[in-house]
């Protein structure tokens, strides 16, 4: 009789399911191909490993382990078997999940569980999927190290139906710099002096990152001296320091120099020029009343009408043409006046005044007889002199 009570009471006990039903169980063992779990039931109830989750599994221990207790849905039920799903539960609840994360535009982390060809697969409780256009703002070759990496992401798109979950990657950098741009112009006065990267080089100049936002470096900007194309002076991925010279917030344009921040050309002319000293230069301006030759990048010295032949000219014209090279001598040097006086004449008779020298006689030549020429024509020679 109290053998009948007890089995009245165990079957009590025991619950009955139907198709559908949620339950929560504890697994008890982790076969190769499928799961048990006690929910209690009659039976322990089998989670088949295709049930276990929305991606490829190779073993159910990749996936639970035991004791663990796992929220199933009852797919089939007969006396002898119970047959439960877990990826089902986990499904319905990342679908509400995903399209909450969607309508809200939220951001969240998941770790990349494959790399697939065309991107990336990631386990939500249904199978996201990253393209690649949409993993890096920059092309990745080889997304292999990406595996077991966590990424920031957006969901793009949802479709139930199809089970179709599109993320991005990229779409949380682009948020990211945009905050940081927004952030970098608000901050921006014209005359700050800020470090930069040069991005990218045109005909026109350079443009530098100067913190998420790029800024124009023109031309006329980069250097003291007249530069004929930027990648003379700068190149792509050069750090650099910039001086702010406008802001125009409202559309978001920046104008900026290198060449504030560099010492000028006139701050070393003293230590570098000095009176007296022979140079070489280019002949950069021809004006009524002389030439300007640049001596150093962004130097120029004048040489006066008077200083530039050793005869009467009427121009500088005669004699000289821009862009020529020439040999000028200091005469003069004032840094604080930005001035240098030249003289291409000095030079000029000084080097007649050599060559006269050299085809001069002289008394104490001898004449290959040991008798000096000053001997034999003296009056003669004195007439050279």
């Amino acid at each position: 009789m109290v053998d009948e009570v007890n089995q009245e009471q165990e079957m009590s006990e025991i619950k009955s399911f139907s198709a559908g039903d949620l339950v929560k169980g504890t697994v008890t063992k982790i076969e190769d191909k499928q799961v048990l779990v006690d929910v209690g039931y009659k039976v322990d109830g089998i989670v088949p490993i295709k049930s276990l989750s929305s991606l490829h599994v190779e073993s159910p221990a990749d996936v639970v382990e035991t004791g663990e207790e796992l929220e199933l849905k009852v797919i089939k039920i007969d006396d002898d078997e119970l047959i439960l799903s877990k990826q089902a539960v986990d499904e319905e609840k990342a679908w509400e999940d995903l399209e909450q994360k969607f309508e809200n535009n939220v951001t969240f982390e998941a770790e990349v569980k494959e790399v697939v060809k065309g991107g990336l697969v990631v386990d939500l409780g249904v199978r996201g999927f990253i393209p690649a256009s949409l993993v890096e703002r920059h092309y990745v070759e080889n997304f292999d190290d990406y595996k077991g990496r966590t990424l920031t992401l957006k969901v793009l798109e949802l479709d139930r139906d199809k089970n179709r979950v599109i993320l991005s990657h990229r779409a949380v950098v682009d948020e990211e710099i945009q905050q940081k741009k927004g952030d970098t112009l608000a901050s921006l006065e014209a005359g700050q002096v800020l470090p930069g990267t040069v991005q990218r080089l045109t005909d026109f100049g350079a443009f530098v990152d100067i913190g998420g936002i790029d800024g124009l470096v023109h031309i006329s900007q980069l250097a003291h001296h007249h530069v004929e194309k930027p990648s003379d002076v700068v190149e792509e991925g050069q750090e650099v320091q910039v001086k702010v010279l406008s802001v125009d917030h409202d559309n978001e344009r920046i104008s900026l120099s290198i060449k504030e921040t560099l010492p000028g050309p006139w701050e070393e002319v003293a230590n570098k020029v000095q009176a007296g000293d022979e140079l070489d230069g280019t002949v950069k301006r021809l004006v009524s009343f002389g030439a300007f030759v640049e001596i150093l990048p962004g130097v120029e010295g004048l040489v006066h009408i008077s200083q530039i032949s050793n005869r009467h000219i009427g121009t500088p014209h005669e004699v000289l043409e821009e862009g020529q090279e020439v040999r000028v001598k200091v005469l003069e040097v004032n840094p604080d006046e930005h001035r240098v006086s030249l003289s291409i004449r000095d030079l000029l008779e000084e080097s007649a005044q050599e060559e006269h020298h050299a085809v001069t006689p002289s008394y104490e030549e001898e004449d290959g007889s040991g008798v000096k020429l000053g001997d034999l024509f003296g009056d003669a020679l004195k007439k050279f002199k």
